[in-house]
């Protein structure tokens, strides 16, 4: 046996060891877990707590000494974490299907695998399914950094009663997928308006013959794709080919790179505990000069951060219209206690959506950056 033969079984036995120690380790910690899950069964505590969960990834990333990288660390507790949660109480997900949308892909990468997963078909099913308590927490997009936001999806959080928990960054890297490679032949695509949009000016380059057709979901657009065969394509992630008899013809055909969806993870009930970083609200104003400008006057004073404004038409009211805004700070916090009546007062209507920590930026296939 060669030094090097030797030295590498000497390696695996090492490895072999390490991984026993692993697996004892890991049972000590999921009986934990279990134990968790006992304890607060009489409560009706929230079994999904992000703001707790970034600061073990924090917490463990910051005490890592060795070469590990940080995405695959993080990547690897994610999936500790997620079965954690299900050993105290397994959850149900719902998330705009089929399986393989990026809204699917996102949770499972954000919440794990260890999460049943359970598709819709529209987005308000999303919404009706979570508000009616048929899943614990559903995945919904919000807001694309090429596109905007997902008027949808605002407009279904003033239909639902339903409650930001988190959001995540999810990189959109889109492939046209067939099951012939030749272009040439391509006479159909099909994909989510989104995507369509976002692969317009490398369609009209590479396949001007082509009509497109807008679906449900991208992941609708491939199952559509797969039934018709030859002259037919979809848009969608790379790893639609894994649950359809596709190729990937061609990847990243978005027209630009930095293409990133941000999407949101919504429960039943709000959340409550540990400080957060954002806080979500829907408002509407009264009709009088100034009442905008009062708000975000309000909130300037307080030297409160604006991350997003937006206005919605109020349906069945003609002219009228409802305001998305993100603000950068916990505003359940006892602090801001007077700020929330304030604005309450200035309002016509106020609604808090939620209280959130900022979400992380995941590249795909569990690579992620988190924000601090």
């Amino acid at each position: 046996m060669s030094a090097s033969t030797q030295r590498l079984t000497e390696i695996r036995t090492q490895i072999d060891d390490l991984d026993e120690q692993l697996l004892g380790l890991l049972n000590r910690r999921a009986s934990l877990s279990r134990e968790v899950g006992q304890l607060k069964s009489d409560s009706l505590d929230i079994v999904f707590k992000p703001f707790r969960e970034k600061e073990v990834l924090n917490r463990l990333n910051a005490l890592s000494p060795g070469i590990l990288p940080e995405d695959h660390l993080r990547a690897i507790y994610r999936e500790i974490l997620s079965s954690s949660r299900r050993l105290q109480q397994p959850q149900t997900v719902a998330y705009l299907g089929p399986e393989g949308t990026f809204t699917h892909l996102a949770g499972l990468e954000y919440l794990g695998r260890s999460m049943d997963f359970s598709p819709c078909p529209t987005l308000h099913d999303v919404f009706l399914t979570v508000a009616s308590r048929k899943a614990d927490l559903g995945v919904i997009p919000l807001e694309n950094s090429l596109q905007g936001s997902v008027g949808q999806s605002l407009d279904l959080f003033l239909q639902y009663n339903v409650y930001i928990h988190a959001e995540l960054f999810s990189r959109i890297s889109h492939a046209l997928l067939a099951t012939n490679a030749d272009l040439a032949s391509v006479r159909t695509v099909y994909s989510h308006p989104q995507a369509l949009a976002q692969c317009s000016g490398w369609l009209r380059t590479n396949v001007p013959q082509a009509v497109v057709v807008p679906t449900e979901s991208t992941a609708a657009a491939a199952a559509q794709a797969e039934r018709e065969g030859k002259g037919s394509a979809a848009i969608g992630h790379p790893r639609l080919v894994e649950r359809y008899g596709l190729k990937a013809v061609a990847l990243d055909i978005q027209d630009l790179p930095d293409n990133w969806t941000r999407f949101l993870v919504i429960g039943p009930t709000p959340t409550v505990g540990s400080s957060r970083d954002k806080t979500s609200l829907l408002f509407t104003t009264p009709d009088r000069p100034g009442a905008l400008a009062a708000i975000l006057n309000l909130l300037a004073d307080q030297g409160l951060n604006l991350t997003k404004l937006e206005s919605r038409p109020l349906k069945g009211e003609k002219w009228k219209y409802v305001f998305f805004m993100d603000v950068e700070c916990d505003l359940s916090q006892e602090q801001y206690e007077n700020t929330i009546k304030h604005l309450t007062s200035l309002c016509h209507t106020m609604r808090v959506l939620g209280s959130y920590p900022t979400g992380p930026h995941l590249y795909g296939a569990g690579i992620t950056q988190e924000s601090s």
